[in-house]
């Protein structure tokens, strides 16, 4: 067990066990955020249907309330008690749950969750993760959890459990460490509206197959305002300026490589981009941490998961 302290609280870190996952139920049941992993990062949990709960994510986060939030249950039948599928929603919930997408769907009439969650829309963002962590603590907590990533507000997202305290120590009470994520990158965020699947936020789930799962055309989504998580143009900043598409790495600047381009982080030297994704957040988080005053990433291919990868540099580097 792990504690990192400042003079507003102490935030402990423990690993992934069966008392860990209680204690973190004990205090989502008390209306407190925790910190858990899931396959895409680590997300602060707390219970949806609480405005005070809900209100002390966005305490901790410093986020801004017109920005929704994913809720995060166990199952397609705990989702379809929060909100209205159709069959294409379900298709896709068949083929991808649990795993990395989020469905934002018409909210139900009684939906108990509350309208802080969902800053207010008449929609709700809806995700059964893959996770064996917060897939337990939804278990143990009985509750629906809304669960943005467990970081500061546009910060870098944590992929490990020392991301969590760069930006979190002190504000929230626990961490539950289960070493890094697998996926890297936040879940896609999809809708379907007008016989089509909208891309609101590219993630490890392609448009391609969100088409070839659903049957229908996909397109992305431009000039929607904020309308799900993560649709804020800066985020993920490391708090340095950031140049993207560098051939080569200046003296002053973190070069994060990929492929032949090395630079002092590689995210992938094979040029593989679903390891690239896995450490993009590590290396922005190793770029802000560096004695060097400007971070350059190398070009990214924007085929596939490169979409996602490339969104999200795009917004660190606003």
């Amino acid at each position: 067990m792990a504690e990192r302290q400042n003079e507003t609280a102490t935030t402990e870190v423990v690993p992934f066990a069966d008392a860990a996952i209680a204690r973190a139920a004990e205090l989502v049941a008390a209306g407190q955020p925790v910190a858990v992993p899931t396959e895409t990062v680590y997300g602060l949990a707390a219970d949806a249907r609480s405005a005070e709960a809900v209100a002390r994510i966005y305490a901790a986060k410093g986020r801004p309330d017109f920005n929704p939030l994913i809720v995060h249950v166990p199952d397609l039948a705990a989702a379809e008690a929060l909100g209205v599928f159709g069959a294409a929603e379900r298709a896709l919930a068949a083929r991808f749950w649990p795993g990395p997408l989020t469905l934002v769907v018409p909210r139900r009439a009684d939906c108990p969750v509350a309208s802080v969650a969902t800053a207010g829309l008449g929609t709700i963002a809806l995700r059964v993760p893959g996770h064996r962590a917060m897939q337990a603590l939804l278990a143990a907590s009985g509750a629906p959890l809304a669960a943005p990533s467990a970081n500061a507000s546009g910060r870098v997202s944590p992929t490990k459990a020392a991301h969590v305290l760069a930006s979190l120590a002190g504000r929230i009470a626990l961490v539950i460490d289960d070493g890094a994520t697998s996926a890297g990158v936040e879940s896609t965020i999809a809708r379907v509206t007008d016989g089509a699947v909208e891309v609101l936020r590219p993630g490890p789930v392609t448009a391609a197959m969100l088409g070839a799962a659903s049957g229908l055309p996909v397109a992305g989504v431009a000039g929607a305002g904020v309308v799900a998580p993560g649709m804020l143009a800066s985020h993920y900043a490391p708090g340095k300026p950031v140049r993207l598409g560098a051939a080569d790495f200046a003296d002053d600047e973190f070069g994060i490589g990929f492929g032949g381009l090395a630079g002092d982080y590689n995210l992938s030297a094979a040029g593989d981009l679903t390891e690239a994704a896995a450490h993009l957040f590590d290396a922005l988080h190793a770029g802000a941490a560096s004695a060097k005053p400007r971070i350059a990433v190398a070009a990214i291919p924007a085929a596939g998961l490169g979409a996602a990868i490339n969104d999200r540099l795009a917004r660190a580097a606003v």
